[in-house]
């Protein structure tokens, strides 16, 4: 039976930042993974430029779109909003290249990648013995990065605590026309469907296009319906090719812990995304490298290595997640609410959000005072 130090299962942002902070230290490391890479994967693609800074080598080699310049609609009373930096403010990638890409790197230090193998059980003790379909390995920790759905989390006994969007992404050709003429911008439509809003990702040769509902409602909606809908709203009328899949996002964290039984939840596995646009990369990268720190920092310690992670957590990735959801709730659920404030402020409140996008701000801890103080100001 192989035996290493530490075990990550799953191969995104999450499980692959985590394997290459970990192959610094000299830590035997192995990447579990159920399918072989590279393997699709579901996701808009969005990588924004906090998410950027946070790796540790070029990317270059996988970017297939940069845009400087970010486009956001709303009602038809609200004219669209745009937004500029110097810098990338969204880079467009393909998951497979880009989680393969980093994966490529932990191996080329030293980690060791488990293809087609998949976790069926985990038996628990001082170290781990993971159960595959192709055998069994032994670790004494484990970092859960298998995304929204976390088998891991399941058999390690967590409970479902996370709240989990719906939402639904195409990737389409179109004729060269719309290509061109949709190719130059990337864009958001908020209330393009209710409780969330629609995107249009341009990459190399196709679009990503997409829905999401992005607060927790008991309406039915019809995400198919909304998208068929946003197509017009696209000026879209021929499709040439098009693979849709469906997904969920955790777009609030886990209520009881991120650690037991010497297992680390990582990214959508501990509900880790952004309430308020739901943008899961950037965490999902953070949180990967935060437990394979806590890990090192513990020199393989579980009670100091547990106490570490959370600590980070709450220092960084957690307060923010917390801030955000509660103005998503505001965002989404209140309208008027917050017609009110891009009547007026909406330049001011989209460059707000840029700036957290390019990591230059955190969530205000004040910002319902402010938006209370605002509406005051565009009333009166």
């Amino acid at each position: 039976m192989k035996s290493f130090d530490v075990a990550i299962i799953g191969s995104g942002p999450a499980g692959a930042s985590a394997a290459f902070e970990l192959s610094k230290s000299g830590i035997s490391t192995v990447i579990i993974e159920k399918e072989i890479l590279p393997r699709y994967k579901t996701c808009g693609g969005g990588l924004v430029f906090r998410g950027l800074k946070m790796m540790p080598f070029d990317i270059s080699s996988v970017v297939e779109k940069e845009f400087y310049a970010i486009d956001t609609y709303f009602s038809k009373k609200h004219p669209c909003i745009t937004t500029r930096r110097e810098k990338p403010i969204v880079s467009m990638v393909m998951r497979d290249a880009f989680d393969n890409l980093i994966v490529e790197k932990a191996k080329s230090n030293g980690v060791t990648l488990l293809q087609n193998h998949k976790v069926v059980d985990i038996t628990f003790g001082d170290i781990q013995t993971i159960h595959t379909t192709e055998g069994d390995i032994a670790a004494k920790f484990i970092i859960a990065a298998d995304g929204a759905l976390s088998p891991i989390a399941k058999i390690a006994g967590w409970k479902e605590t996370r709240t989990l969007i719906p939402a639904l992404e195409y990737e389409i050709e179109v004729p060269a026309a719309d290509f061109e003429r949709l190719s130059n911008d990337a864009r958001f439509d908020i209330d393009a469907i209710p409780y969330g809003y629609a995107w249009c990702f341009p990459k190399k040769n196709h679009l990503s296009i997409g829905v999401a509902v992005v607060v927790k409602t008991n309406k039915k909606i019809n995400l198919k319906e909304y998208y068929a809908e946003y197509l017009k709203i696209l000026g879209i009328t021929e499709i040439l090719k098009e693979e849709g899949h469906g997904f969920v996002i955790p777009v609030a964290p886990r209520t009881d812990t991120f650690v037991q039984k010497n297992v680390f939840l990582t990214g959508d596995s501990a509900g880790l995304a952004d309430p308020l646009v739901a943008e899961g990369i950037s965490n999902s990268i953070l949180s990967g490298v935060l437990a394979a720190q806590s890990i090192i920092e513990s020199n393989l310690d579980y009670e100091k290595a547990s106490s570490l992670y959370i600590e980070k957590l709450e220092t960084t990735i957690l307060p923010e997640v917390q801030k955000a959801g509660v103005l998503a709730h505001h965002f989404y659920n209140k309208k008027t609410f917050r017609n009110i404030i891009l009547k007026k402020y909406g330049q001011y409140a989209a460059e707000a959000m840029t700036d957290l996008f390019m990591g230059e701000r955190s969530y205000p801890d004040d910002y319902l005072k402010r938006i209370s103080k605002k509406i005051k100001e565009a009333i009166f």
